[in-house]
């Protein structure tokens, strides 16, 4: 895996608001690019956004990060990600 990458020329840069995203290094950065990557996908974007992040990371990766994030990801984002992987549904927000 190519570790160094300007992850906005894959991602809107707007995603990265608060950092250079040149900097960020797929391996040590998954954490925040992960959830960012999802952070403003929609149902008619969630295809697309999620085959981008396959290309980088694994669904295990996906999942693990899309769990432990304390980003603003919403549960439809969540529930779309468990529906794909075929897991038990997980939510960052209860109601």
């Amino acid at each position: 895996m190519k570790q160094s990458v300007d992850i906005a020329t894959i991602f809107p840069k707007h995603l990265f608001w608060d950092m250079d995203p040149s900097k960020l290094n797929l391996s040590r950065d998954k954490y925040i690019i992960i959830p960012r990557a999802l952070y403003a996908t929609t149902p008619d974007t969630f295809e697309t956004d999620i085959q981008k992040l396959e290309k980088l990371y694994s669904s295990k990766d996906i999942i693990k990060y899309l769990k432990l994030t304390t980003e603003n990801i919403s549960n439809k984002v969540c529930v779309s990600v468990s529906k794909r992987y075929n897991i038990a549904p997980f939510f960052r927000y209860s109601l």
